[in-house]
């Protein structure tokens, strides 16, 4: 009898997911948001375990869907050229980062060979929009406008969050459809606060769409959390004092949360403390209560970014927008451990526009709990980010420990996914350029509950890093020079017991793998290490073998 009722209550789930999803294609295009906050770790947010109060996102998640191992590219401008392309970033010219580095991979900008979700979209009839950090190559001509978007208001990278700031970052310009605007410019109501400004203005764009009756893409790409962290005092305030527990307990406190909600299997072993990070109780006080102020002014920044999260979500609402929206979060890459141990905190008030606070390795080592590594490398701490799904109108919610979606994804599936949903066809030739064809599948199955996705080899390289991953298999490189490590991912996705001297064959075949994409998708030729700029710095033969 309960195996009945299970049954039936299985059937009765499918029934709607399927009905919802068969009414939709006969409406209107959804509206499609990708919104993606930059360095954020995996664990930061709190439906996937963080302390930091996460309300709007975790209502997001609890009302659609949430990820397990979706991945990223462990870098920014990467993972931006292949969330706009649905390509491999090499392939689009971004193997690395801006700089144009004199191969095909690493040009530095979007090349031809590739089109953007906004220059997809249109053809589907959709107003499509950005705001905040572009890093695809502005330097380059690479604009938001030249690159499909009928609206924008973005920094050609990142790293301002304040309109009065001044710092490392103090002269970073804004462009408003590709012109230069003064940042305290009155139809932005100065001062203003970065992760309020970009939201607001996607709100505007979204009214634009409404009044010319047209289905609406934005992409939102926050600047926080990066470096320099700051955020309004008042916000920061409600977190000082909350890090005193320290990054030993509170990564204890986050993975027992994971496993609790079933995001992590209680067989992978949290990864230890990495020998250079020292133990939080060995630090005096006043260095204890340094890291605490560095991570309270972090916490703030998420807080501010989920407020503007309610601030859309509600704007959509308001709008008759809400149910026929798909909304899509994730981060560009794992937890920044960049400064190192110290991290940085200058200036006379840490946190506010004049300072430079770099969170650094210790409280990096807490963002992407449970897994190893951090942002730049092909690691899990690296490349694994949360990603969140949420469209009323197909999508029904998969809340509790079972709801998870523990397919593995990549960024180059959100292309196919919003070809799939825009009902866009993705293009052979663009502007009179051959265009290279899609690397990723659409999500939609995932999302509709209406089957599961092919099983394909995921891949990566960055700085020498690199890994490819099949089924549950991972293989895996630290560094150009670095050994081959093999990991079954279904037992130890922390990546804590290397298989490869009891696999060599198995090894070489995936490695044979790897070498093949890496061939075919721009990784080689790479440039000449230590050449920043085409012709400039000191030049040395990469090892073209890997």
């Amino acid at each position: 009898m309960k195996r009945f009722f299970v049954a039936l209550l299985i059937g009765i789930l499918t029934s709607g997911i399927t009905l919802a999803a068969d009414a939709l294609s006969d409406s209107q295009s959804p509206n499609i948001i990708v919104i993606m906050v930059d360095d954020m770790g995996f664990s930061d947010i709190g439906c996937y375990g963080s302390e930091i109060p996460t309300p709007n996102l975790d209502a997001l998640a609890a009302e659609g869907v949430r990820f397990s191992q979706f991945y990223n590219t462990g870098r920014c401008c990467p993972t931006r050229a292949s969330l706009l392309t649905g390509l491999y970033s090499h392939q689009t010219g971004i193997g690395w980062m801006t700089s144009d580095q004199g191969k095909p991979g690493y040009r530095g900008r979007l090349n031809e060979q590739c089109v953007t979700l906004a220059e997809v979209l249109n053809t589907a009839g959709y107003f499509t929009a950005m705001t905040g950090k572009w890093h695809v190559g502005f330097e380059h001509g690479v604009t938001p406008a030249n690159r499909g978007f009928h609206r924008s208001l973005n920094l050609p990278a990142g790293g301002l969050h304040f309109s009065n700031q001044t710092g490392p970052k103090g002269d970073t310009k804004l462009y408003l459809d590709g012109e230069n605007v003064a940042r305290d410019d009155p139809r932005f109501a100065p001062p203003w606060y970065g992760s309020d400004l970009w939201t607001e203005w996607g709100i505007k764009f979204l009214d634009e769409a409404l009044a010319e009756e047209k289905p609406y893409f934005l992409y939102l790409a926050f600047v926080a959390p990066h470096f320099p962290c700051m955020a309004p005092e008042e916000t920061v305030a409600k977190y000082r004092g909350k890090y005193l527990a320290g990054w030993d307990k509170l990564r204890e406190e986050r993975y027992a949360r994971q496993i609790e909600m079933g995001l992590i299997d209680r067989s992978w072993p949290l990864t230890p403390r990495p020998e250079e990070i020292p133990a939080w109780d060995s630090l005096p006080e006043a260095e204890q209560k340094r890291y605490d102020d560095m991570m309270a002014i972090y916490a703030a920044m998420i807080d501010e970014v989920d407020k503007n999260i309610g601030k859309l979500s509600n704007a959509l609402k308001e709008r008759g927008q809400w149910e026929n929206t798909l909304i899509l979060f994730l981060s560009d890459n794992g937890g920044n451990a960049e400064s190192g141990v110290p991290g940085k905190y200058e200036g006379e008030h840490p946190g506010n526009p004049d300072s430079n606070v770099f969170i650094g390795q210790c409280w990096a080592h807490l963002n992407n709990t449970p897994f190893r590594k951090y942002k730049h490398y092909n690691h899990e701490g690296g490349i694994a980010t949360p990603l969140i799904a949420h469209w009323p109108a197909a999508v029904a919610p998969r809340p509790g420990p079972e709801g998870w979606i523990d397919t593995p994804a990549h960024l180059v599936d959100l292309m196919a996914t919003c070809v799939d949903v825009g009902g866009a066809a993705y293009p052979e030739s663009f502007n009179g350029h051959a265009v290279l064809p899609m690397e990723g599948v659409s999500l939609k199955p995932l999302l509709t509950g209406t089957g599961p996705l092919p099983e394909r080899p995921l891949f990566w390289e960055h700085e020498g890093n690199a890994a490819i991953r099949v089924g549950d298999r991972k293989l895996v490189r630290q560094g150009i020079k670095g050994e081959w490590e093999l990991f079954d991912l279904a037992t130890d996705r922390t990546e804590q017991h290397d298989l490869a001297a009891e696999h060599p064959e198995e090894v070489q075949a995936l490695l044979d793998q790897w070498r093949e994409w890496a061939k075919r998708a721009n990784v080689f030729p790479k440039p000449e290490v230590g050449s920043k700029k085409k012709g400039k710095g000191k030049k040395k033969k990469a090892d073209a073998a890997e």
